[in-house]
Parts: C-alpha cells; sequence; structure tokens
C-alpha cells in the first residue's frame, strides 16, 4: 500500500470513528435526559397521587400514619430514596405545577376521571396533564421553593436555555438576578422576564445593577486596589461572565491601543456576541468621577471608529464601581451616549428587600398608568 492510500485510509478511518463517536455520545445524552425527565415526571405522578388521596380524606385526617406507612413499603420494594421527605416534595412539586397559570406549560382545564382503571373519588379528582418538564429532579427541588410564580418560571426559563448547574442555579437565585433586572424594566419587560425569560436585543438589556461580585471572596470592609479587583476577576473569570450575563465573551485585560504617540489601556474588554458588539469595562473602587465618564467615553468612540467591524454593532462601555451617582452621568453624558455606570457589590444582595422594591415599583406603574393594570 502507497503512502498516499494508507493517509485515505486513516482518514477514512478517522472520520467513521468521529461519526461513531458523536452517535454514541448523543446517544448517551438522549438516555441521561430519557431518565432524569422520567424521574421528575413519576414525581410529579406520585405528588398527585398523594394529594388527590389526601383530599378524598380530607386534610385533616390526612396524618402521618399514612405517610410513614406508605414511606415504608415503597422503601421496602425500591428502596432507600422513597422517604417521609421525598414523598412530601412530590405533593408539593405537584402543587406548585399543576396550576395553569403558574405551570412551564400551560395545563388544560381539570375533566373529571372516567374509567381506564383508575380510582373515582366522589368529589370528582380531575386528571391532570404534566407540564413539560425539562430539568433534573435536583433543579426543581430548588425552583419548587420560589413562591413567586412569575420569578419560578423566569429561572426556569433560563435554567434550561443556560445550562445551569444546580449550583449556578442556587447562585442566581440567591444573588436575587431576576429582581435585579426586574427594576431595571419597565412593567411590560417585566411581565416577558416570566414568559420568555431574559432577552437580549439592545444594550441596556445587558445591564445590572448592582453587579453582585461576592464569589471574588474579597471582604466590603477591607481595602484593596483596583488591580487586586481585577486579578480577582480573571481568577473567577467563568463566574464573572456568567454574572455580567448572557452572551459575554471574555478577549483581554488592560487592552492597550496607541493614539497620538500615547498608550491607554482598558481594564475588560468582552465580546456580546447576541449584541454583536463589543463591551469594555473600567473598574473603579473610588466615587465615580466625570473624568471617568469622560475617559470611557473616549474608549468607546476609539473601539467604534478604530476597531469593530462594519457589521458589529455601537461598543458598550461599563463603568463597575463601588459608588455612582445617577445624576452626575446623567449630566455628564450625552442621552444616545452608549455608556452605563453600574455599582458592585462584594456581598449578596437582600433578597427580601429588593423584592419588596419589585412589588412597591409595579404597584407604583399601575397607579400611574391604571390602563395597564390589567393587560
Amino acid at each position: 500500500m502507497t503512502q498516499k492510500n494508507e493517509i485515505q485510509v486513516t482518514e477514512r478511518i478517522d472520520a467513521l470513528f468521529e461519526r461513531i463517536a458523536n452517535l454514541i455520545e448523543q446517544a448517551r445524552q438522549h438516555v441521561y435526559r430519557t431518565v432524569n425527565v422520567t424521574e421528575v415526571k413519576t414525581r410529579f405522578e406520585v405528588g398527585r397521587y398523594i394529594f388527590e388521596d389526601e383530599q378524598q380524606g380530607g386534610r385533616a385526617a390526612y396524618g402521618a400514619r399514612i405517610m410513614q406507612n406508605l414511606s415504608q413499603r415503597l422503601m421496602a420494594k425500591y428502596g432507600n430514596d422513597w422517604t417521609i421527605d421525598t414523598l412530601t416534595r412530590c405533593r408539593k412539586f405537584f402543587v406548585a405545577y399543576n396550576n395553569p397559570a403558574i405551570s412551564a406549560t400551560p395545563l388544560p382545564k381539570l375533566q373529571s376521571i372516567e374509567g381506564q382503571g383508575e380510582t373515582k373519588f366522589s368529589n370528582s379528582v380531575a386528571k391532570i396533564q404534566q407540564p413539560k418538564f425539562v430539568l433534573t429532579w435536583s433543579h426543581y427541588l430548588v425552583l419548587m421553593r420560589i413562591e413567586n410564580p412569575d420569578e419560578r418560571s423566569f429561572y426556569e426559563i433560563e435554567c434550561a436555555r443556560e445550562q445551569w448547574s444546580v449550583r449556578q442555579l442556587k447562585r442566581q437565585h440567591a444573588s436575587s438576578l431576576y429582581e435585579r433586572l426586574a427594576l431595571s424594566r419597565d412593567k411590560d419587560e417585566v411581565m416577558r422576564l416570566s414568559r420568555e425569560g431574559q432577552t437580549i436585543e439592545k444594550p441596556q438589556d445587558i445591564i445590572k445593577d448592582p453587579v453582585t461580585l461576592e464569589f471574588l471572596g474579597l471582604k466590603p470592609d477591607t481595602a484593596y486596589s483596583e488591580s487586586k479587583l481585577e486579578n480577582a476577576i480573571i481568577s473567577k473569570l467563568q463566574n464573572f461572565l456568567l454574572e455580567m450575563g448572557k452572551g459575554f465573551l471574555f478577549e483581554a485585560r488592560q487592552k492597550r491601543f496607541t493614539f497620538e504617540e500615547r498608550n491607554f489601556y482598558v481594564d475588560l474588554v468582552l465580546y456580546n456576541r447576541l449584541l454583536q458588539c463589543y463591551v469594555l469595562v473600567d473598574l473603579k473602587i473610588d466615587d465615580l468621577t466625570h473624568q471617568d465618564l469622560g475617559q470611557m467615553q473616549m474608549y468607546v468612540n476609539y473601539y467604534d471608529r478604530y476597531v469593530k467591524e462594519d457589521f458589529e454593532h455601537p461598543t458598550i462601555g461599563i463603568l463597575l464601581c463601588k459608588e455612582k451617582s445617577d445624576a452626575l452621568v446623567e449630566l455628564t453624558l450625552p442621552k444616545d451616549a452608549n455608556i452605563y455606570a453600574t455599582q458592585y457589590q462584594l456581598y449578596l444582595p437582600d433578597k427580601a428587600l429588593l423584592q419588596s422594591k419589585v412589588k412597591e415599583w409595579i404597584e407604583e406603574y399601575n397607579e400611574a398608568n391604571p390602563e395597564t393594570e390589567n393587560e
């Protein structure tokens, strides 16, 4: 066999291996997803059966004895996973997701059970169609603890779309992502969060205020430099990009450009693939000044004129600062400036406080716009 033929055979084997390997990987992923979805559906149905049986006997009469006996018999046959706590969570899961108004997938109206070997109750218990479950049981254990159905729907959509791990879901919920996004939007867009998740269509959609950087491990009451803050961000880059939001890619730190024989340095250069534009980030540990805003305006102008391609959208500038003044930003920058000042904090926000602010904000909006209240 000639060397040329040997190369051709090797290439054929490589190509065949890749095709088969991809097929096996897809099959494994399919099995994994199927097992997870089947587990979630099963627990939803277990919760439904418990709920229906409870309704038959009356909630007051439904005591610990039934759950304990049921748990013991299930564990004897199927293993120790079916504890009383598990059965209680199954019931809670069903209650959280059986309502058409709050389910991820709208459910049909209740209809009384007819035949098919199913138990019929005197109160015409309904046969419920399952919502479309796409996450793991561990994800839903976190989601079902979220009482606000709009907030829960938002996290479920984002978790499935962005493929968050359970740890990432917990962190995003603990950092009050929903509330922080809601407070930066009008009422229509707040309602859209629960239906569609976070949509990225314009520069304002990527802005959070505050940006939560608790994962950096820096103590709020300890002195640190901008360089130390930058180094901490780079060391936790994946967490930082997740906190910044959807579509962010990292390009460079301390990116130098030269203009009129002077060197300038941008702290962090990111790119947002959804908006198709550069995002320049400058870190400020002191109060924001008009000089800081002017400097960022110069950075953005340079990138727009000398770096970005014709197909790309205008560059966005973000000043990530410890303290800011909205009045100063408004006075310094023109109204159409693509520059935003947002505060960062080194601790998780007070979720209860943000939730009350969102509620108060929507109530104020409804009072000022009564015609939209029932939309």
